[in-house]
């Protein structure tokens, strides 16, 4: 797959987690920067964050309290890779319905360029929802 069709594949990613957030869904990220790159790229939805200090067994049932579904949507490298494990087996036993498409996508169309959502916007550019 050459860089264009990468990119193609990530705009159509973001596009569908875009409506998904517009429509409820929230989006958990790893931290602010993160929040701040996909608000950049026309999410409006709610977006909470890992990183608040909490554990991460605690964002789960806040996320579980509060919102039910959600798209998990960590950083594609090794720490994120583990996050983005534990996180979806903690919802799945809580029955929430996670959802990784995203992230999957993501990670198979910006590698080598960015491995981490807060550099999305650099390489993708203005809203296009």
């Amino acid at each position: 797959m050459n860089r264009e069709q990468r990119y193609d594949l990530a705009h159509r990613a973001l596009e569908s987690c875009i409506e998904e957030n517009a429509d409820g869904v929230v989006i958990l990220v790893e931290g602010q920067r993160d929040e701040i790159a996909l608000r950049s790229l026309g999410f409006t939805g709610p977006i909470e964050k890992l990183n608040r200090g909490w554990p991460i067994d605690r964002v789960v049932v806040y996320i579980s309290e509060n919102y039910g579904n959600c798209i998990v949507l960590m950083d594609w490298d090794r720490t994120g890779g583990r996050l983005q494990r534990r996180l979806m087996e903690s919802m799945t036993s809580l029955d929430i319905n996670p959802s990784d498409e995203c992230r999957r996508a993501l990670s198979k169309a910006m590698k080598p360029d960015t491995m981490c959502v807060e550099d999305l916007p650099s390489f993708l550019g203005e809203p296009y929802s």
